[in-house]
């Protein structure tokens, strides 16, 4: 039985904390109206694209669940189909990564050793964000993949966060049968592929598509060990990685870039898969074409309420603010 399943890796809308520059992982940051706004052109693009979504998921922060809802709100509203639009499954899992010690402090406050601050906190490691991402893939995501029952045809959104999206790709990346992953044609047009591995960052509401396909009968998920899994592939030569993120503490191994309302991150140190065997992995069988990285064409044409509005936080109770000024213009 062949099943097809669309897959999208998005990030959450501007937060009033990437306007302000400050660390905000596990800190419960807002939209801003701008970002309220960006992720309410993401649900109808999705809508324009013919999408009809069976599973959403979501980080349980408001940022990452206010986003996904919108794209919910925008699926009520295609045309009847014998499909209920599908409530949005906040999981804890999905957060990011925590700062600690450098959550709600500025993305270039300097201290000679913070480690010696009364109370200090470490970040949260590689190795725990990588086992969060392993809970998710094991107990949501591929026992849908995997699943004899229900449609064969599957669309699943998760909506979460930079850095826990770039562990989770990865995480998933490990899981996939070895060259079986492929860019799609047109993605390659203009640009060369990135490693696998580092396909670069996302934007705010930005995506990674992925078009899975399984042709056979389904057979049951195998075991891996580390040992096991297939390494990442340069598929035209290596680029160098940038990505963008939440927040990311300064550290030594890691140089930090402010660019607007979000930053980029290089690091020196290798990525390397953590200690722990995988419980599970999809058989071979299963292919992955790349349709999009940071997909971000919903933002062509969006621009930023001038006068501050834009990058304030975003009030449920306000009026819409483009129908608010469209409405003006009119009159």
């Amino acid at each position: 039985m062949a099943q097809q399943v669309k897959l999208f890796l998005i990030r959450h809308g501007e937060t009033v904390d990437n306007v302000a520059q400050v660390y905000a992982g596990t800190t419960d940051s807002v939209l801003t109206n701008h970002g309220y706004q960006q992720a309410t052109r993401l649900g109808l693009h999705f809508k324009a694209m013919g999408l009809s979504f069976t599973h959403l998921f979501s980080s349980h922060l408001q940022r990452a669940a206010t986003t996904a809802g919108l794209i919910q709100e925008a699926q009520v509203a295609l045309p009847a189909t014998d499909r209920s639009v599908p409530n949005v499954v906040q999981l804890p899992v999905l957060m990011e990564q925590d700062f600690g010690f450098y959550e709600g402090k500025k993305w270039y406050d300097k201290r000679d050793d913070p480690k010696a601050t009364p109370g200090f906190v470490d970040i949260e490691s590689k190795e725990s964000l990588a086992q969060r991402a392993d809970a998710f893939l094991d107990s949501h995501l591929l026992p849908l993949l995997n699943s004899s029952t229900g449609p064969t045809s599957k669309v699943i959104a998760v909506v979460s966060h930079g850095i826990m999206l770039s562990t989770l790709w990865k995480r998933l990346l490990a899981r996939l049968p070895h060259h079986s992953v492929t860019f799609a044609p047109e993605l390659l047009a203009n640009t060369r592929a990135p490693t696998l591995e580092h396909l670069g960052g996302w934007s705010n509401t930005g995506y990674l598509e992925l078009h899975m396909q399984y042709a056979v009968s389904i057979a049951p998920l195998e075991s891996a060990t580390q040992a096991e899994l297939p390494q990442s592939q340069d598929i035209a030569g290596q680029t160098s990685v940038e990505a963008v993120v939440d927040d990311v503490p300064v550290t030594k191994s890691t140089t930090v870039v402010a660019t607007g309302s979000e930053a980029t991150m290089k690091s020196d140190q290798p990525t390397g898969s953590v200690s722990q065997g995988l419980q599970v992995r999809l058989p071979t069988g299963w292919t992955t074409t790349i349709q999009s990285v940071n997909g971000k064409d919903h933002l062509g044409s969006l621009k930023r309420t001038r006068g501050g509005v834009g990058s304030a936080r975003h009030d449920s109770s306000q009026k819409n603010i483009e129908s608010f000024f469209k409405r003006k213009k009119l009159e």
